[in-house]
């Protein structure tokens, strides 16, 4: 079993393991906006239900919650973060919701029944502080304004990984940011056979052509 919980990051896996295009923006819950814009002008809503797949066959009527009810070991759940430490392998959750969210509701079975927990990331949610300290200092301020942070264990899998399986390269961070659109963006190195960085190559012209997540109001 696979279960997708809502994220923007994970309408993109959907996307992939469904093998057809889905309405990505109205596949989140919480996601992180400018000032002064709200989901409605970003058209972001969570419509669509989570998509849950046993066997490759999807699911209807069950949510990701819902589904780790008959889920164990050799299972997965599939759930995105907002910050990364991906030298200690330690993700952070933005918390908003005043039970906890899906994590809360999800991780005592993930740890319970040793079901795998993947989490698609990208290097851009990269934080230079260490991430179960900031949770800490949030905690510590019971009245402070603003969302908790839920370190978080798993399989963190980010460009890194991802590169490395589709095109066999190892892939290493070698700068950050930019301007005119390029602000949020990772350089990366690319080290393998002339084959694999042609892939990579490949891979990069046809990610090149992917819309906007949400367009700007």
């Amino acid at each position: 079993t696979i279960a997708i919980a809502k994220g923007g990051t994970n309408a993109y896996v959907v996307e992939d393991l469904l093998g057809e295009p889905i309405e990505k923006r109205k596949f989140v819950t919480g996601q992180v906006l400018p000032r002064g814009v709200s989901r409605e002008q970003a058209g972001l809503s969570d419509e669509i239900p989570d998509v849950v797949l046993l066997r490759g066959e999807r699911r209807h009527g069950v949510s990701a919650t819902e589904a780790l009810a008959e889920m164990g070991p050799g299972d997965i759940f599939i759930k995105g973060a907002n910050a990364l430490n991906y030298g200690l392998g330690i993700a952070g959750l933005l918390i908003g919701h005043p039970t906890g969210g899906t994590i809360a509701q999800a991780i005592g079975t993930i740890v319970a029944r040793r079901i795998r927990l993947l989490i698609p990331v990208g290097l851009e949610k990269e934080v230079g502080w260490d991430i179960t300290d900031a949770s800490q200092r949030l905690a510590d301020e019971p009245e402070g304004p603003g969302p908790s942070l839920w370190p978080l264990l798993g399989d963190i899998f980010t460009e890194l990984e991802a590169l490395e399986w589709l095109c066999g390269v190892t892939a290493v961070p070698i700068g950050a940011g930019g301007v005119a659109g390029a602000e949020g963006a990772i350089w990366l190195a690319c080290f393998g056979t002339q084959e694999q960085i042609e892939k990579v190559k490949a891979l990069g012209e046809e990610l090149a052509a992917e819309p906007p997540f949400a367009p700007i109001p």
